[in-house]
C-alpha cells in the first residue's frame, strides 16, 4: 500500500525515526484541504511511547479541523537541522514521514495529560504550563495521530 523508497541505500532503521519523533519539536502535517487542495501545516508534536502515536494539540475549530472531519488521512513531516562533514558544503538531512488517520480527541483528562507532556518538550516552568493550562484547557482539543506506515532516510543535498 505504501511506496518502498528508491534509495533504499538511505533509508533510516526504525530506531532512527522514532529517535527523530520524539527529540524534534516541529513538523508539517497534511491534510486534504479545500477543494482538494493539500493543507500543510508547522505544528509541533509529542511522540507517544506508550501508544507509538503523535500527538498535537489545536482550538476547537479552523481549516485544519474541517479538513480532518472530512478525511481522516494525513502525512507528518519531520526534519532535523541537519550536518555538514567536514570539508564539504553539502548538508546531510534526517527525515520522517509517517502516514496515518488522525483522531480527534476531546476527553479532557487526556487532552491535559498530553498537553503537559508535550509543553515539557518546550519548557520545565511547570507554573506556566499550569496557567496557560488552567486558561486555555477547555478550549484545547487533541489530534492524534495513528501511524499506518513509517518512513526515513537521510539526504544529502549534493
Amino acid at each position: 500500500m505504501f511506496r518502498e523508497l528508491e534509495r533504499i541505500n538511505r533509508k533510516l532503521s526504525d530506531d532512527d525515526c522514532i529517535c527523530l519523533l520524539k527529540n524534534e519539536m516541529r513538523g508539517v502535517l497534511s491534510v486534504t484541504g479545500d477543494n482538494g487542495y493539500p493543507y500543510g501545516m508547522p505544528m509541533n508534536h509529542f511522540y507517544n511511547e506508550d501508544d507509538n502515536c503523535i500527538y498535537f494539540h489545536c482550538g476547537m475549530s479552523g481549516h485544519r479541523l474541517d479538513s480532518i472531519r472530512k478525511s481522516s488521512k494525513a502525512s507528518y513531516c519531520v526534519y532535523d537541522e541537519g550536518y555538514r562533514n567536514n570539508g564539504e558544503w553539502a548538508l546531510n538531512i534526517k527525515s520522517v514521514i509517517v502516514f496515518g488517520d488522525v483522531e480527534i480527541i476531546d476527553e479532557e483528562k487526556t487532552v491535559e495529560e498530553i498537553c503537559r507532556k508535550l509543553s515539557s518538550k518546550f519548557t520545565d516552568d511547570t507554573e506556566y504550563v499550569n496557567k496557560e493550562i488552567k486558561a486555555f484547557l477547555c478550549k484545547t482539543l487533541l489530534l492524534r495521530l495513528v501511524p499506518a506506515h513509517i518512513c526515513g532516510k537521510l539526504v544529502n543535498e549534493s
